[in-house]
C-alpha cells in the first residue's frame, strides 16, 4: 500500500500540461526559417532540393 509520501513524489514526476501552439504558427515558422536558410546558403538549398527530387523521383517512378 503506497504511503502519502509515495503519492507526492509521482504526482509531482507526472508530466505537466503544455500549452500547443497553433500548428499554422510552426508551419509558417519554419518556411519562414527554411527560406532564410536558402537566401543565406543558396548551393546548400539547391542541393537539399536535388536530393529530395532525386529521392522523390526514385520512389514515385511508374513502374
Amino acid at each position: 500500500m503506497p504511503t502519502t509520501t509515495a503519492n507526492r513524489q509521482n504526482q509531482s514526476r507526472a508530466p505537466r500540461k503544455q500549452e500547443v501552439e497553433d500548428p499554422r504558427k510552426i508551419t509558417e515558422d519554419v518556411v519562414n526559417y527554411l527560406i532564410e536558410y536558402a537566401k543565406e546558403n543558396p548551393g546548400y538549398a539547391a542541393l537539399g532540393c536535388i536530393g529530395v527530387g532525386f529521392v522523390l523521383g526514385w520512389k514515385l517512378k511508374p513502374w
